[in-house]
């Protein structure tokens, strides 16, 4: 995100557009008012200046129409000020729902997931965040930094009025500002360079003080750990903040003294001549009127240049990202599967990473089939899958759906047509039946489906241990909510999973691995029968799990090693076979049948 002031401004102008079709009258009467304060506030010197000459020279009349001028510029300054302070509280809130759900439609949009991935990405992604509060403020900071700026002009047409070398003061006025326009480019790179630092120390400080990790972090007694860590982090990036700030606050002081030398030496040219007293009046109050605007204008330009103009141009970034990551499209998803889903020599590796985590894959994965991708843990299990919804695209090679290539359909559509639940599952914290429901939107008030997604996800008797059924609230930290175990967690997962009708693709990336076996086969063995039933659309069902005795039932297997594909076919074709599926099962099975024997062992003693 290169320092320049071109872009800078470019995406000003986008925020500004933004603010503008939140609330176009507030936006425009926000910057009349805000800006026109400006000009009250900068004459009362002419004006105390006018009434000095007046009082110095008994003119009784002049001194009533500058003490009348004084005050009606006093007043009108109060009312701008005040209608500008409460037009833009309005502009900011209302602003600040729009650029909030404008982010959140500009995540949505975005087809892949590897901005929630790349340390570069999220880092951005983290500040952008910090800053979306913030942002709504920018249209009120953008009026004050113009008003300074028209305060300043004011102030020196009336200095130069006085005596045209004195104009010059504006000129030293200028040292400041550009070092403050420098301070906040030079803080802003140092924040990003460091903002990992923060990212980590808010993530221990979390690890250390929710529920999720108490347990653990409480028998392991890692608190003190993660606090010292958390710490250590907050303290590497207050260090390298502090420097670049101490090194910009000395640049910063450097220029005042130079303007306040520049602002004694006019005080003394000024002292002289005819209407000294009044010339010297309008001096001491534009000076340091003068003095009080480079101040606030370098304060805002370094809260304007380091907070809001950084905000928006990383969610102009955002923006751009979003769009270019939103691929035109000609071709349509089709509503039954006849042929199936083909990997031609699909190769991937994450981005900025070197090493493959999967090369070379050629795969068929049938029409109304159900495929089972098993392999030890970073075969590359969990990419496929990703891949296969559209998460990333392949390094190389393409995935075709019915001849057609992934990359030409639109993802939303293709994904309008998965479902499926994932080792990685959101606990939705919302009353059963809509933690369920959201599984399929269109059914999220269909108490018959909601049910059937359970009873496929075994968590019949779930529902009739909690008080209030499908009504009841999920998760202890609200009003008579309940807490799940893990594996009830994870059937709601999976329940949520089997709420579409007639998907083209089901994914159930071990979403049993909280389950017992035997559990998990039954789960699977119902599964089986639905998913013959549903083979008439060219179903597809993706299957990943540890448990190869659990797999048996799938049409294939596919059995990933080292980045490839080792061996692929049916059960009874890879047993026969008496490659790494066959010694891997009998392992597995050996294992469980070791630990059968030992539960009934201690059963009978």
């Amino acid at each position: 995100m290169p320092d320049r002031l071109p872009g800078a401004l470019v995406s000003l102008g986008r925020s500004l557009r933004l603010g503008y079709r939140a609330e176009p009258r507030l936006l425009i009467v926000g910057f009349v008012t805000t800006v026109a304060a400006a000009a009250p506030d900068a004459l009362l010197a002419l004006a105390l200046s006018a009434l000095v000459a007046a009082v110095v020279g008994h003119e009784d009349r002049a001194v009533l129409a500058a003490s009348l001028s004084l005050g009606l510029l006093v007043t009108v300054g109060w009312l701008l000020s005040l209608a500008s302070e409460r037009v833009n509280v309005r502009l900011t809130d209302r602003a600040a729902v729009f650029i909030e759900s404008h982010m959140a439609r500009l995540h949505i949009e975005v087809p892949t997931i590897e901005h929630h991935e790349r340390l570069d990405y999220v880092d951005r992604l983290t500040l952008l965040r910090d800053q979306a509060a913030t942002l709504s403020e920018l249209y009120q900071m953008l009026f004050s930094e113009i008003g300074a700026v028209l305060r300043l002009v004011i102030t020196i047409a009336i200095l130069i009025s006085v005596r045209p070398v004195l104009g010059l003061l504006g000129l030293f006025a200028i040292p400041p500002v550009l070092a403050s326009h420098w301070r906040a480019g030079a803080e802003r790179r140092t924040e990003e360079a460091v903002a990992v630092h923060e990212r980590l120390a808010r993530s221990l400080f979390l690890l250390g003080t929710t529920a999720d990790a108490a347990k653990e972090a409480r028998v392991g007694q890692v608190q003190p750990m993660l606090v010292r860590r958390s710490a250590a982090e907050r303290l590497a990036r207050y260090r390298a903040m502090a420097r670049a700030r101490m090194i910009t606050a000395t640049w910063v002081s450097l220029g005042y003294v130079c303007f306040g030398a520049a602002l004694v030496a006019g005080v003394g040219l000024a002292a002289s001549g005819k209407d000294a007293a009044a010339k010297v009046v309008l001096l001491l109050a534009a000076g340091s009127r003068l003095s009080q605007y480079v101040s606030q204008t370098v304060r805002e330009t370094h809260l304007f240049r380091s907070i809001w103009l950084d905000g928006s141009r990383r969610l102009a970034w955002l923006e751009d990202y979003a769009h270019a990551h939103t691929p035109a499209v000609d071709a349509t998803v089709p509503v039954v599967l006849r042929d199936g889903i083909t990997l031609e020599h699909v190769s991937f590796r994450y981005p900025g990473t070197e090493r493959q985590v999967l090369t070379d894959i050629s795969l068929k994965l049938p029409a109304g089939r159900v495929v089972a991708i098993v392999g030890e843990n970073g075969a590359g299990k969990s990419t496929l899958i990703k891949l296969l919804c559209g998460f990333y695209q392949p390094t190389s090679g393409r995935i075709t759906i019915d001849g057609v290539d992934l990359q030409a359909v639109d993802i939303r559509a293709w994904r309008s047509t998965l479902t499926g639940a994932f080792q990685d599952f959101v606990k939705f914290e919302y009353p059963l039946a809509e933690a369920v429901g959201i599984g399929d939107l269109s059914r999220l008030a269909d108490a018959a489906a909601i049910t059937a997604a359970l009873r496929k996800a075994g968590a019949d008797n779930l529902v009739a241990s909690l008080g209030n059924g499908l009504g009841s609230q999920l998760g202890a930290s609200w009003p008579d909510g309940v807490e799940l175990s893990h594996g009830q967690w994870q059937k709601i997962a999976l329940a949520r999973g089997f709420m579409p009708e007639q998907p083209l693709m089901v994914v159930l990336d071990e979403p049993t691995s909280a389950f017992d076996a035997q559990a998990e086969q039954e789960m699977f063995d119902r599964y089986a029968v639905a998913a013959a039933e549903s083979a008439r659309t060219g179903q597809i069902t993706v299957l990943v799990s540890h448990r190869f005795s659990t797999v048996r039932m799938a049409d294939l297997i596919v059995v990933l090693d080292g980045a490839h594909v080792a061996e692929a076919g049916s059960h009874a074709d890879l047993m026969a076979r008496g490659g790494s599926y066959a010694e891997l099962f009998a392992i597995q099975a050996a294992g469980y049948a070791h630990t059968t024997a030992s539960e009934v062992g201690s059963a009978g003693g």
